[in-house]
């Protein structure tokens, strides 16, 4: 067993020669390599499959013998200065790194499909690869600088795949935003880092927790500024895993291919926080306050991600917010000390979250087929609608996904987020109100994403040009902005996209008549998709290509049957309490974790109550029957309400409002630290430019002006020199004499 620990080095390593190679072979053999880049897609597949297959063997044996494994060896040594890098594998190693390369597999069979007609297509598995060996260098890490290392790789590879592409001006500032936002976290957390260093004198983990412990048991320790130092350590947790007021980043990288949103919000970027917190739990849960400040930050960040997801149109943004939301329970779980149900809840949510990512990456790939490469309205739920017959397997799929993230048993989530929920109420009953009231938010929200996407009509896109309108969405047309003029040879094709057999408007239809060449070309730009070698056009969506959905039926299983990890059947201990054995005992806690199955029921009826009736208010507000009023409540930005509202019109906007414009935080930000920072940028520029480079240019300007007058004096003539001369060694001898008396 010892012997299989020994090779646990190759973990991150594996991964990294597929993007050597590629960027080797694009500067060597460009077009050789252009031309094989299927075979640089099977590579990475199957060197993460190695990876799995080796983390999955060391986490059996971890679960068999509840060890832990470190080998570490020097690399830079001094008299006073030792560093040393090396390895650790124990529980929280174990889970991450089946996390990161299962996800991570299935994502990259998903973007071979989802990417083939890219012209990037190498580039995203380059990045993709060492998205993955940072990822998994970081998981692996023994100590902090260890850490902070793979951490700034890890924030460089999200760089480039949120704008990957970075042609478009929207995700260059997208990455741009996500990078300036992380670094702020990240100098907190080098602070800290060195901050517990000179209090310990150590980087390595476990002498790290050894060596605080005894200081906090002497009282030999400043309890204020280790304090601060712990809160600049989890400010890097804040910002990495968008936690409030750093999660303005994370909404803004679904800019990125779909898949990249799936795998940074599943299982690599923003679960790095998550691990960082979990990592130095030994550390924060003996400091005073600290552990209340990270529950504090999670159930803002629980209840800020769930409002902010209301009133979402991108359904990559929405369910951004959902992760922010669920990141926000993980957090709280771990202020509360409950280790565990964190740990669960990750491990649930980021098969879930990936389900419904590439579902949403299913649907918009549909939808590109429709109105073409365009980001605003492919991903626009208001533009969707009535794709349950055309997209079923995602339908169901996406649907699973969105009941398991409710909280509805026996899908996965359900048993990690009611951990977390019961174990609010013993910890604070303020958080547990906001805990239990943000789960039937998160119900109705992605009830509401469900259906505005899958349930219903298309019949909301397209105006009645003989000037009635038949939807309060009137303004909004694929085809032109409202009141346009529309041409004879046009007619037909708006005729034709507005009438099924039926003869009711709808936007798909079962039969399509015969279209002459010059309509045909009319509808060319809107429904095809660039930059591929045979033009696909369609009238309709269609599902998927089986490359597609083959990841979306595996984490379907993932789904239905992860969450049972966590429930003891015949045994006292559950697999996963079992599997955390050995960082549960180091935080000194009880590791039997058996269910009462009378409470257990009790509270569950209480959480899927609560969540039925969040799905409920959503089915009432958003079912096809009820469409007019859901677009009155949803697209005020494209309906203007009449002069008269009731108080009750008045709140609803407001919740609107402030949902859809993200609580105003961005428009804070922008005006307070943007606008101040180039208010006092044009400060100190003009201070710069009066007071330190006007003295020395001053000083020039009267050397200049004496030395013009001294210039004019000279004539030429010894007498009168000598004049002069005599002149003022007169008025010196005068001015002696006088200050002498």
């Amino acid at each position: 067993m010892e012997q299989t620990y020994q090779y646990a080095w190759i973990i991150p390593f594996l991964p990294l020669p597929v993007p050597m190679l590629i960027g080797l072979g694009l500067l060597i053999f460009p077009t050789a390599t252009k031309s094989l880049r299927r075979m640089w897609a099977f590579q990475s597949v199957l060197l993460l499959s190695i990876v799995m297959i080796f983390s999955i063997n060391l986490s059996i044996q971890q679960i068999n013998s509840s060890s832990v494994y470190q080998y570490v060896w020097s690399w830079i040594i001094n008299n006073d200065f030792s560093l040393e890098f090396g390895y650790l594998i124990d529980p929280l190693t174990s889970i991450m790194s089946i996390l990161i390369t299962t996800v991570g597999i299935l994502v990259l069979i998903y973007s071979d499909n989802y990417m083939s007609h890219d012209h990037g297509y190498l580039r995203f598995f380059a990045y993709m690869s060492f998205f993955s060996t940072s990822m998994l260098g970081l998981v692996t890490s023994s100590n902090l600088i260890q850490i902070y290392i793979f951490w700034e790789l890890v924030g460089m590879c999200s760089y480039l795949l949120i704008g990957f592409w970075f042609t478009r001006p929207v995700a260059a500032k997208a990455c741009q935003k996500a990078f300036v936002t992380n670094r702020v976290g990240d100098f907190g957390l080098l602070l800290g880092i060195l901050g517990f260093y000179w209090v310990t004198g150590s980087f390595e983990f476990r002498d790290l927790f050894q060596i605080f412990n005894n200081l906090i048991s002497n009282n030999e320790v400043n309890f204020l500024f280790v304090t601060l130092c712990a809160v600049l350590l989890f400010a890097g947790a804040i910002a990495k895993s968008a936690q409030f007021p750093l999660h303005v980043w994370l909404p803004d990288a679904m800019e990125g291919p779909t898949p990249i949103s799936a795998l940074i919000h599943a299982a690599t970027m923003v679960a790095a926080g998550i691990f960082l917190v979990a990592r130095l739990m030994p550390l924060f849960i003996v400091i005073p306050h600290i552990m209340n400040f990270i529950s504090l930050i999670g159930i803002i960040t629980v209840f800020l991600g769930a409002t902010l997801a209301l009133a979402q149109k991108d359904i990559k943004r929405g369910l951004a917010y959902s992760t922010m939301s669920q990141l926000g329970y993980m957090m709280l779980a771990l202020g509360m000390g409950s280790y565990r149900s964190a740990l669960f809840h990750l491990i649930t949510h980021a098969y879930s979250k990936a389900l419904l990512f590439l579902g949403s990456g299913s649907v918009i790939h549909s939808m590109e087929t429709l109105v073409g490469y365009c980001p605003k309205k492919s991903q626009n739920m208001v533009l969707m609608g009535g794709l349950t017959k055309h997209v079923p397997i995602t339908k169901n799929s996406f649907l699973l996904g969105t009941l398991s993230l409710c909280g509805i048993p026996p899908l996965a989530c359900f048993w990690s987020k009611d951990e977390i929920l019961n174990d609010s109420w013993l910890y604070s009953p303020i958080f547990a109100i906001i805990a239990w009231s943000t789960a039937g938010l998160t119900a109705f929200y992605m009830c509401r994403i469900y259906l505005l996407t899958f349930e219903g009509h298309l019949n909301v896109h397209f105006q009645n040009y003989s000037g009635k309108r038949n939807t309060p969405l009137y303004s909004i047309s694929l085809w032109g902005k409202e009141g346009s003029k529309i041409s004879n040879k046009n007619f037909r094709l708006v005729t034709l996209l507005k009438m099924n057999k039926s003869g009711r408007p709808s936007f798909f239809s079962n039969k399509v008549d015969q279209i002459d060449d010059n309509v045909r070309n009319l509808i060319q730009p809107f429904l095809s998709i660039p930059n591929l070698g045979n033009t696909k056009t369609s009238l309709y969506p269609y599902e998927s290509d089986n490359t597609m959905l083959f990841p979306i039926l595996i984490l379907i299983l993932f789904t239905l049957f992860v969450g049972f990890l966590g429930i003891p059947f015949n045994q006292d201990v559950d697999i996963l309490t079992k599997w955390l054995t050995p960082s549960i005992n180091l935080l000194h806690k009880n590791s039997n974790n058996s269910i009462d199955w009378y409470e257990f029921c009790k509270d569950a009826v209480f959480s899927v109550s609560i969540a039925s009736f969040g799905i409920f208010i959503a089915f009432f507000l958003y079912k096809p029957v009820y469409s007019s009023f859901q677009n009155l409540y949803l697209i005020n930005s494209f309906v203007k309400m009449g002069p008269k509202r009731n108080f009750y019109d008045k709140i609803k906007n407001a919740i609107y409002d402030w949902s859809y414009n993200r609580g105003y935080i961005d428009s804070f930000y922008g005006t307070f630290f943007i606008g101040g920072m180039r208010k006092l940028a044009k400060l100190t520029h003009f201070f710069d430019r009066i007071i330190i480079d006007g003295i020395p240019n001053g000083v020039g300007l009267m050397s200049f002006f004496v030395a013009e007058v001294i210039k004019s004096v000279g004539g030429g003539r010894i007498s009168s020199y000598l004049f002069f001369y005599f002149s003022y060694v007169s008025i010196f001898l005068v001015i002696y004499y006088f200050f002498n008396l």
